[in-house]
């Protein structure tokens, strides 16, 4: 077997391969798929990142407490 690899997201339970692909992979072939997806750890550490990036932003800089705690209340009241 000849191996192909790319990163593609599942889209209502299809894989589409990539066009580049797609002229080696004729229809009706038979191929061996194997779905590498990524662990908890990867994902955490994706939003540590991203918190990190939020939280350097200057409008985050500036905002105080009783900002936030305002902004949470009037969320929970429907404000």
């Amino acid at each position: 077997m000849e191996a192909v690899e790319f990163q593609t997201k599942i889209k209502n339970g299809v894989i589409e391969i990539p066009k580049a692909y797609q002229a080696t992979l004729s229809e009706g072939i038979e191929v061996k798929v194997v779905v590498l997806k990524p662990q908890r750890h990867e994902h955490i550490e994706a939003l540590k990142t991203l918190f990190k990036e939020t939280q350097a932003l200057p409008q985050a800089q500036t905002i105080t407490e009783e900002e936030i705690v305002a902004e949470i209340d009037a969320y929970r009241s429907g404000r």
